[in-house]
C-alpha cells in the first residue's frame, strides 16, 4: 500500500452497503463517528468453529497496531459470494471498528464488487480526522489484504 490517500465523501462508486455506512458517519458530527465505530466493533460477529482459536489458518494483517486476523472464502459458482471472517481483539476497539465496517461492507458481495472496491475507501468514512494515520493504515491494510485473498481464490480456481 504505497502513497498517499486523502479523504472524500464520493459513494458512487462504492457498494452499496458500504456507501450507505459511509453515510452514516457523514451525517454524523466527529466525536459521534467514534462511537459509531465502537458500535460497529460490537457488531463484528464471533470466528466460526472452524477458524475459532486457529488463528495459525488465517492472514494476519501487519499493517494494524493491533492483532488482526482475517480469511477469505468465495463461492465457486457466480457470482463469486465472497465470505469474510476477522479477527480483532476487543481491548483494540478503533481496529475491532475498521474491521466491522469491512464485514459489514463487503461480506457477501460478489467477487468483482469486492475487487472493485477503491483501494482508498477507508479514507470515505471521515474518519481519519479522528483517528491516527497510523490506524487508517490498518484498515487500508485489512481492505488490501481481503482483496489480494479475493484475487488469489478467483485465480486459483479459474486455472483448475
Amino acid at each position: 500500500m504505497t502513497g498517499q490517500f486523502t479523504a472524500s465523501t464520493r459513494t458512487d462508486d462504492l457498494p452499496e452497503a458500504m456507501a450507505e455506512l459511509a453515510g452514516e458517519f457523514h451525517a454524523l458530527e466527529q466525536r459521534d463517528r467514534l462511537q459509531l465505530l465502537l458500535e460497529l466493533a460490537n457488531d463484528l460477529p464471533d470466528l466460526p468453529e472452524r477458524y475459532d482459536g486457529k488463528l495459525d489458518q488465517m492472514e494476519q494483517v501487519d499493517e494494524c497496531q493491533s492483532p488482526v486476523f482475517l480469511a477469505v472464502e468465495v463461492d465457486s459458482v457466480e457470482p463469486r459470494t465472497v465470505h469474510l471472517f476477522l479477527s480483532a481483539p476487543p481491548e483494540a476497539p478503533t481496529t475491532r471498528g475498521f474491521a466491522g465496517i469491512l464485514h459489514e461492507s463487503l461480506d457477501g458481495l460478489g467477487a468483482q464488487e469486492v475487487l472493485a472496491v477503491p483501494d482508498e475507501a477507508p479514507y470515505r468514512f471521515g474518519l481519519a480526522e479522528a483517528v491516527s494515520p497510523l490506524r487508517m493504515r490498518g484498515m487500508v491494510g485489512m481492505l488490501g489484504r481481503i482483496k489480494r485473498q479475493v484475487r488469489a481464490h478467483t485465480t486459483l480456481e479459474e486455472r483448475q
